[in-house]
């Protein structure tokens, strides 16, 4: 049975390098929505597949992000948002796969609002639950795809453009990025969607708000990384301390770290470490049930 597409709009912002707005245009993407209940539903951005370069050019970022290489992206979906804790909580509801999960574990209460406090653990209880509900494959993004995804056919910092803007997004404005200015200091997380601009993909909050848990061990570099998108997994791994990754910068962080190559290692025993800047967003394989498009309109 085919999963029924919708299509939506959204406005797509580029900045300059000093941060001043330059184009503003309307987007068109196609999404699923996966029923949640009680009127909380989940939507499922398409995102196309494509070749992209991933990591930083010379003159950005660090040894981490290097070397930048071509990586192939099969078609897949991502949440339109981090996940909210209105959704946490319709899951959390859900009958239990391997771990109890807490019904309302974030630190900035709103229903809106990103989920956070929950380890990586917790993220795949969440998405193994809501895979056995929906009867879908649903899973963490690998790096490959959450950078994919964060771009959208960009190649600059941001996919704003040479800089962002606490106007655009939700990052400690207290230092700026290049020749961008500073801005302003939330010091909490805003509601998903909250700055109305998203990439040309139809995504919200890929840079700042909170950061967002992938399927990937963490490596040094990417020296043997996987050119196909999948996730970048040590098969060997008997050490009990776990090295993840989490994308995308916070709103605690500087913009430096809210950059589409931007990568935060994070050692943890056991993958069980929360945070209250810790959230995550789902990925969806894009199979046979689904026919979708996507495009970017001036």
């Amino acid at each position: 049975m085919s999963t029924i597409l919708k299509s939506f709009s959204f406005e797509v912002v580029t900045v300059d390098r000093k941060g001043q707005e330059t184009t503003r245009c309307k987007g068109e993407a196609e999404y699923f929505e996966e029923d949640l209940g009680d009127g909380v539903t989940l939507a499922m951005v398409y995102i196309p597949g494509g070749t992209f370069m991933m990591g930083a050019p010379e003159g950005e970022g660090g040894d981490s992000e290097k070397p930048q290489h071509q990586v192939t992206v099969p078609p897949f979906f991502l949440g339109q948002y981090p996940v909210t804790q209105a959704q946490w909580k319709q899951v959390a509801k859900l009958p239990k796969v391997q771990r109890d999960l807490k019904p309302d574990p974030a630190s900035f209460k709103g229903a809106d609002r990103p989920v956070e406090c929950v380890s990586w653990y917790d993220a795949e209880e969440f998405i193994a639950r809501l895979a056995h509900k929906a009867g879908k494959s649903y899973r963490l993004p690998s790096e490959a795809e959450w950078e994919y995804a964060c771009r959208a056919g960009t190649t600059t910092p941001f996919h704003f453009g040479e800089t962002i803007t606490t106007d655009l997004a939700n990052f400690d404005g207290n230092r700026a990025y290049g020749e961008g200015s500073k801005g302003t200091y939330r010091e909490e997380t805003t509601p998903v969607g909250y700055f109305k601009v998203a990439n040309a993909f139809g995504l919200y909050d890929m840079h700042g708000n909170v950061w967002e848990w992938c399927l990937d061990d963490w490596h040094g570099n990417y020296q043997g990384a996987p050119e196909d998108g999948s996730a970048w997994v040590n098969k060997n791994d008997n050490d009990n301390q776990a090295h993840l990754v989490l994308r995308g910068g916070c709103w605690y962080h500087y913009p430096d770290e809210c950059r589409s190559a931007y990568r935060d290692l994070i050692i943890i025993l056991d993958r069980g470490n929360v945070y209250y800047d810790f959230g995550f967003r789902v990925a969806c394989v894009a199979d046979r049930t689904f026919s979708a498009r996507n495009r970017v309109s001036g």
